[in-house]
């Protein structure tokens, strides 16, 4: 789905978060950034990926990762899934698909022999030069944080 590869320059992006503030690329220079693509807020597979990642987040501190979920629900959605399951990272409104886009995650899937558009679960490792460090694109939703911190 997405052509973007490890070793390639991430996309510059620029998006809103729950509460209306912005994140930009530039914004984590120095650190090291986790931005995950998830399809929707508090469905299960979902949910079992966020409180994989919210559970290690000590973990991702402690070796200088930050952390950015992005799926197209409202600001309103992922408040409530923050507040929810108590998610210690901010998740991009990202409702006009640009930071989905700009990773090239949005495109065809299938699901129960329906096909349709949608965001496909992507995780992007950026190092603290704005340089993929990694692309999971097979994410293990019950153990993504192993798969991020190898």
């Amino acid at each position: 789905m997405t052509t973007l590869k490890k070793g390639d320059k991430a996309p510059n992006f620029s998006g809103l978060d729950q509460n209306g503030r912005a994140h930009k690329l530039e914004d984590y220079k120095g650190k090291k950034l986790v931005v995950f693509f998830y399809p929707k807020a508090s469905t299960p597979g979902c949910t079992t990926e966020a409180c994989d990642l919210r559970d290690n987040f000590e973990r991702f501190k402690a070796n200088n990762y930050a952390l950015l979920g992005v799926s197209a629900d409202s600001a309103k959605a992922q408040t409530k899934f923050i507040e929810k399951y108590d998610l210690p990272f901010p998740l991009l409104a990202d409702e006009d698909k640009s930071v989905i886009n700009a990773f090239g995650v949005w495109g065809p899937k299938k699901f129960m022999g329906r096909e349709y558009d949608g965001i496909h679960r992507t995780t992007f490792v950026i190092d603290e030069n704005g340089i993929l460090e990694d692309v999971i694109t097979d994410v293990k939703t019950k153990a993504h944080a192993n798969q991020i911190l190898k």
